[in-house]
C-alpha cells in the first residue's frame, strides 16, 4: 500500500449525546500520543466542535489539537483554527494573537513542544471575545490558551475527535489515545457522553486506519488491521452506553 488518494487519510469519533440535552458551553478530551511518528509527514489529532447561535444559526466549526509537523523545528505544534462555513475552505476564521511563537508565522499553528506518552487536555470554551482553545499538560500542570477564534454563536454542537494523517499507508504505525471525554452545559452541569460513532471517509483513504477500545481509552492507529468499521458505536467505562 502506498500513498492515500488525495495524500491524506482521516477518521473520526463522533460523540453521541442526548439529542434533547441542554445547550453545550464547553467540550474537552485528553489526548496521548503513545506511538509517535518517525517520518517527516504531517500528522494531526484534534478535538472539533461547531459554533451555533440563536435559532440554530451556524457560525462555522474549529479544531484544536496537536501536530507532528515537519514545518516546525521540533516537528511539534498545536493548532487552533477553523472555518466560518464548513463547505468553504476560504472562510478561515480570524483570531486573537497567540502567546505561543510560530516559526513559520502561521496564526493557526503554533510551537508547542509536546512529548510522546504524556497526556494533554484539550478544551474548547467561550472566551472574552470569541471561542478559546486551551491545552493543559496534565503531567506538568501547565495550561495555555492558544488564542481565541472570532466566531459567533453562544453554544457548541457536534463534538468529535479525529486523526488526519498525510503519511503513506505502509509507513510505521502511529497510535494516539483519547480519554475522559467531557461536555458541560451552559448552566454548568455535566452532559453525559453516551459513546462515540465511527466514520472512515471513502475516496482513497488508507484502508488500514483503525479504532479500538484499550485500557479505558479510544485508540486511533495507522497501519493496523481495521477491526471496527464505519458506523460502529463504541463505549468506555463511565459512558452511559445508551445508543
Amino acid at each position: 500500500m502506498g500513498e492515500p488518494g488525495g495524500g491524506v487519510s482521516s477518521w473520526h469519533l463522533w460523540w453521541v449525546l442526548d439529542p434533547a440535552g441542554p445547550p453545550i458551553a464547553s467540550v474537552a478530551a485528553t489526548l496521548t500520543v503513545f506511538e509517535p511518528p518517525v517520518v517527516d509527514r504531517l500528522y494531526f489529532w484534534a478535538l472539533q466542535a461547531a459554533f451555533v447561535g440563536a435559532g440554530g444559526a451556524r457560525h462555522g466549526a474549529a479544531h484544536l489539537g496537536l501536530q507532528w509537523n515537519p514545518r516546525f523545528p521540533s516537528r511539534r505544534a498545536v493548532n487552533w483554527g477553523g472555518y466560518a462555513a464548513a463547505s468553504d475552505v476560504s472562510s478561515i476564521l480570524e483570531g486573537t494573537d497567540s502567546p505561543l511563537p510560530s516559526f513559520p508565522n502561521d496564526p493557526n499553528t503554533r510551537d508547542y513542544d509536546w512529548s510522546a506518552g504524556r497526556p494533554y487536555r484539550l478544551e474548547i470554551r467561550r472566551g472574552s471575545v470569541g471561542w478559546s482553545g486551551w491545552v493543559t499538560d496534565l503531567a506538568a500542570g501547565s495550561c495555555v490558551e492558544v488564542r481565541e477564534l472570532l466566531a459567533g454563536g453562544d453554544r457548541l454542537e457536534a463534538p468529535v475527535v479525529w486523526s488526519e494523517v498525510f503519511c503513506r499507508c505502509d509507513h510505521p504505525s502511529v497510535a494516539v489515545a483519547w480519554s475522559d471525554l467531557s461536555v458541560v452545559a451552559v448552566d454548568g452541569s455535566p452532559v453525559p457522553v453516551r459513546g462515540v460513532r465511527t466514520t472512515f471517509p471513502t475516496g482513497g483513504d488508507c484502508s488500514n486506519t483503525a479504532v479500538s477500545v484499550e485500557d479505558s481509552a479510544l485508540v486511533q492507529r495507522t497501519n493496523a488491521a481495521r477491526g471496527v468499521g464505519a458506523g460502529a458505536f463504541l463505549t468506555l467505562p463511565g459512558f452511559e452506553g445508551r445508543r
